[in-house]
């Protein structure tokens, strides 16, 4: 009997060891063909609490390397705005940069693979020879959501051709105040046109499915990338536009103008959702529960993650980072998912443990923020595919992302003025002029011409930075080659009349910024401009190109000058705003924000009594481009006018030809 059971303690003992052999060997969470959440309540399941807490961490790459991976467990690394692997790195200098420390993540126990996240706001916008698209305000002049969609999947490529999945984009601030130095990332003023600029977001992660639960997340692919939606919410609305304020409205102010946006995006499937370092109505929104978690994830269904700001958690004490453990337990109990720390990974980690060890968070919140998390990085495929390989490299910088932004340029610029009342207009220009002028400081500058969050995080100066082409060389590759064009970037009146200019081309605007110190509560263009426009426009035909993140002074200038173009912040390809100003193609953008007279007159928007604007919302006068008027007028002619009027224009149309000969060569 004795020897029986020994047999069947033996069996039983085989068995377990079997069973446990096996269980070792498949693990659900690992499996693609499992359901998201079957393999998320698996993993979850697994986790000790440090595992947990390093889920919902964000750190800097420049504190990342692969035993802080391994060792902390960390979920997420991050380049800060301008932070990159060396300068002028290439696409792969990145991929094996990012590879490094995904093997650090990938060598922990449960073998949990990190995101990598990156601003991309207007394009790869960190990265050397990226494709650098127009700022959010010229792509709302643009009014174009497909052409939204299209630039959103040309951004993924190129996001992916580095070897990262994860951007922080798009922006979805409705700008009240022009003096906001994060104006140029909004779209509009108009919540309708920013709801409809949400169509980035299935170009940037793929068109979800029509089974698709509302507010489950969706990436669509290893060429697409999860996008972050920012800032929750009512960054656009602080008093008098100063960053990171105080927004005061009351909730149904919140939900019409600062809210749609959201509603919009989650319904698009959007995978994480990015805090604004703003307050509303006093309270901070890295510390409102009522909003974070009662109504983005409760009432809107959102099933992503919550990502906070940069140090987004130690501002929510005066000074910031004064008690931080308070600001843990605030922030992660609002609802806050995971926490771009970014550099004390230790501290945040220490803090939380403690919080969740003594009972003040409770366990769920844990788990709810962890899960949410592992459920964007299994719906992105991130577990099947962790490393990035090379495949995509070509798609950074390419030139069909190149003519995607050439178009996008001008169908951003906006005309403002042709001519008085419309009449003697000196746009389209002439390709053949013997002789023009091409002045200001923006004219032969990219970094000028593309704005902050460009290469650095305050932009910069000069054309040596990044690929792309300057107005000035635009403008020298459509003229007839003939044509004399002389560049001064600050002349003299005196020497603007004694040329024999046929028309000049001034480009002013504004200098580079981001953040708060692109704040402004005087929005006038940098110095020389108003200068130069003075000694140019009084002296010769002008057309002025206005290069700026939002409107600037320009009333007292208006009279002197022949023609005004808004052309915003084109980015890399200045060929789209010489495709324009020569009659390629047609003048077709909208404005997507008041153009106040006086900055005295802020905040002023569509609607409000005190509404006086030099040009109002949506102005922008409309034009054809040089061939469809030509075809338009020849069409016109036939069997419609006299046979004397017919000869007379066919006369009109020939020596129109012979001066501009080559106009249409682009198109």
């Amino acid at each position: 009997m004795v020897r029986v059971l020994i047999q069947i303690m033996g069996i039983l003992c085989l068995w377990w060891w079997w069973a446990s052999l096996a269980d070792a060997g498949y693990m659900t969470y690992k499996d693609p063909n499992e359901t998201a959440a079957v393999r998320v309540k698996d993993l979850l399941s697994r986790m000790s609490l440090e595992e947990k807490i390093g889920q919902m961490v964000q750190i800097d790459r420049t504190v990342a390397n692969a035993e802080v991976m391994k060792s902390y467990f960390i979920g997420s690394v991050l380049s800060g705005g301008g932070s990159v692997p060396l300068p002028k790195a290439s696409a792969e200098d990145w991929i094996n940069m990012i590879n490094e420390y995904q093997k650090g993540s990938l060598s922990t126990r449960l073998g949990i693979p990190m995101i990598y996240g990156i601003d991309a706001v207007h394009g790869h916008n960190n990265v050397y020879n990226a494709t650098i698209f127009p700022h959010n305000i010229g792509l709302g002049a643009a009014r174009d959501p497909e052409l939204v969609w299209r630039i959103g999947a040309a951004t993924a490529a190129e996001v992916r051709a580095t070897g990262i999945p994860y951007v922080f984009a798009p922006c979805i601030a409705v700008c009240r105040d022009p003096r906001w130095g994060r104006c140029y990332e909004s779209y509009s003023e108009d919540p309708k046109i920013v709801q409809e600029m949400t169509e980035i977001i299935p170009g940037l992660q793929g068109d979800i499915p029509a089974n698709s639960r509302n507010g489950v997340p969706y990436v669509g692919g290893k060429n697409k990338v999860a996008a972050c939606a920012k800032h929750f919410v009512g960054d656009g609305g602080t008093t008098k536009g100063v960053n990171e304020y105080n927004t005061v409205i009351d909730w149904h102010g919140l939900l019409s103008i600062h809210m749609p946006g959201y509603s919009d995006s989650v319904v698009k499937g959007v995978s994480t959702i990015m805090v604004s370092y703003s307050s509303w109505n006093g309270e901070k929104m890295h510390a409102n529960h009522e909003l974070v978690t009662g109504f983005l994830k409760d009432t809107l269904k959102f099933k992503g993650f919550v990502i906070s700001d940069w140090e987004g958690i130690d501002r929510i004490t005066t000074p910031p980072h004064s008690n931080y453990s308070y600001s843990v337990e605030a922030a992660i109990k609002a609802g806050i998912d995971m926490v771009m720390v970014p550099f004390k990974y230790a501290e945040f980690i220490d803090d939380l443990t403690q919080l969740v060890k003594n009972n003040i968070i409770p366990m769920d919140r844990i788990d709810d923020a962890v899960a949410r998390i592992l459920l964007v990085k299994f719906s992105m495929g991130l577990f099947e595919n962790p490393l990035a390989d090379f495949s995509l490299v070509n798609e950074l910088g390419s030139q069909p992302h190149r003519d995607l932004a050439r178009e996008a340029v001008r169908k951003s610029l906006v005309l403002l003025k042709n001519g008085e009342n419309r009449t003697n207009g000196l746009l389209p220009l002439s390709k053949k002029a013997p002789k023009i002028l091409v002045a200001g400081s923006h004219a032969d500058n990219l970094g000028y011409q593309c704005g902050g969050w460009t290469i650095n995080w305050q932009g910069f100066s000069g054309n040596n930075y990044t690929r792309g082409t300057t107005i000035l060389g635009a403008i020298t590759s459509t003229v007839d080659p003939s044509t004399d064009i002389v560049y001064r970037e600050n002349p003299d009146g005196d020497f603007v009349k004694s040329n024999s200019f046929e028309y000049a081309i001034v480009v002013v605007g504004e200098r580079p910024y981001a953040e708060t110190l692109g704040d402004s509560m005087t929005l006038t263009m940098v110095d020389p401009g108003p200068n130069v426009i003075k000694n140019v426009c009084e002296a010769v035909k002008c057309v002025v190109v206005i290069i700026s993140g939002r409107p600037i002074v320009i009333e007292p200038y208006l009279s002197s000058i022949n023609a005004l173009v808004a052309a915003w912040l084109p980015g890399t390809e200045g060929q789209g705003v010489t495709d324009v100003l020569f009659g390629d193609y047609g003048f077709s953008g909208k404005l997507p924000r008041t153009w106040f007279r006086t900055a005295d007159q802020l905040p002023m928007n569509v609607g409000d009594s005190h509404y006086d604007p030099l040009f109002p919302l949506g102005f922008g006068f409309m034009t054809e481009s040089v061939k469809d008027l030509v075809n338009r007028s020849t069409s016109a002619g036939v069997g419609e006018m006299p046979y004397m009027l017919s000869i007379i224009v066919s006369v009109i149309i020939s020596l129109y030809f012979s001066a501009s000969s080559g106009w249409l060569q682009k198109k």
